[in-house]
Parts: structure tokens; sequence; C-alpha cells
């Protein structure tokens, strides 16, 4: 679907998944996944927040953020919210809809160079495990794993179709982050079109 690629990845060895890539995208449409007006989306994303199940974070990392559709939901039970981008125009996107939040904070990177210091209760891994090579994602998501708090919480959203840009299946994405130690599940649901999973940090 969208989101942020690796920029652990070479242009080379992936180049539909560069930074260049997902930059074009966001100067050919202002939401080229319709993030904020495609029902499926709303649906999702009000599916993910559901499965929050009303807790409220102190600090949390979105990876991925695209033009900030989930992020304004996520600050609203979030103390304070980290999100990054790789592309550029996504970030200032995603600016601009969330600048209301003074406790949200988005920077233009990608996993895992632009993974930020210090400890999260919180990560939101939506719409980008696809695009990793599997070896790369088990990495990345590991680093992930490391910087949750005992207790936190890792949530993962992934579409369930099929694209010629992704490297995994949104199925093959979940069955790497299950395999991550340090994890014991908390939720796991099939929807029409998408999986959530979510861990708990132990």
């Amino acid at each position: 679907m969208g989101g942020a690629g690796s920029s652990a990845a070479s242009p080379s060895r992936m180049p539909d998944t560069s930074q260049a890539f997902f930059e074009q995208k966001y100067q050919q449409a202002t939401d080229p996944w319709a993030y904020a007006s495609s029902a499926y989306e709303q649906n999702k994303y009000g599916t993910t927040i559901l499965a929050l199940k009303e807790r409220r974070f102190r600090r949390v990392f979105e990876p991925g953020c695209s033009v900030g559709v989930l992020t304004e939901r996520l600050a609203q039970m979030s103390e304070r919210l980290e999100a990054i981008d790789i592309s550029p125009t996504a970030v200032r996107r995603a600016r601009e809809r969330c600048r209301d939040y003074p406790n949200v904070e988005i920077r233009e990177g990608g996993l895992p160079d632009a993974m930020p210091d210090g400890r999260f209760d919180l990560i939101v891994f939506s719409e980008i495990g696809y695009y990793f090579e599997p070896d790369v994602l088990g990495d990345v998501a590991g680093g992930l794993v490391d910087r949750l708090e005992t207790g936190g919480v890792l949530l993962a959203v992934h579409w369930l179709g099929r694209s010629t840009d992704h490297r995994l299946t949104g199925d093959e994405v979940h069955l790497i982050l299950g395999q991550l130690s340090g994890l014991r599940p908390w939720e796991s649901q099939r929807y029409e079109g998408f999986r959530l999973d979510s861990w708990l940090r132990v």
C-alpha cells in the first residue's frame, strides 16, 4: 500500500522502494494511497485505535507515517509521539496535518538509521514491513523490540493483498514479527483486507 521504505537498502538493490520512489509518489499526488479519504483506510485506522484498548501512552514511535492521518489519531492518546517518513514531501504534509499537536515531532528518515534514541511504550509498525527483504526486516524489527519498555506494545497492521512494489506479503511480515524474541502475543485479528497483531515486551 504505502508508507516509508527502508533506508538500509541501497537504491540499486531495491530501486522501487528507494527514497526517490516514495518522493515521486508524494509529488505526483497529495495523498497517493488515499489514507485520508478511503473508507478502507478509515476503517483500518479506527480498528488500530480500538486495538490499543483506550490506553494512554507516554512515548510513541510511528515509522512510515506518510501524510500523518494515523499520526493525528495517535497524538490524541500519546503524551509524546515521534514519527518519521522517508519522503520529505510526506513529512511536510504530516507536519501540517498535526500542527495543532505540540506533543508530535515528525522528522524525515527511514529505518533503521532514523530510529530515535531512548525507549517507547508503543511502537506502531503499519504498512511498511513489506518493503524490506526478510533478513533486513528481522534486524529492523529486532531493533524496534530493543527500544520497547517492559510491558510496551508493538502493534503491526498490514494489507493482505499483493503488490509488485512489495518484497513480502502482509502475512509474511507478521510471521517474521511473531518470531522475534522478547515479545508475548497480545492480540491477533484478521479483517477484510488487512491483519492486525500486537505483542507486549516481556
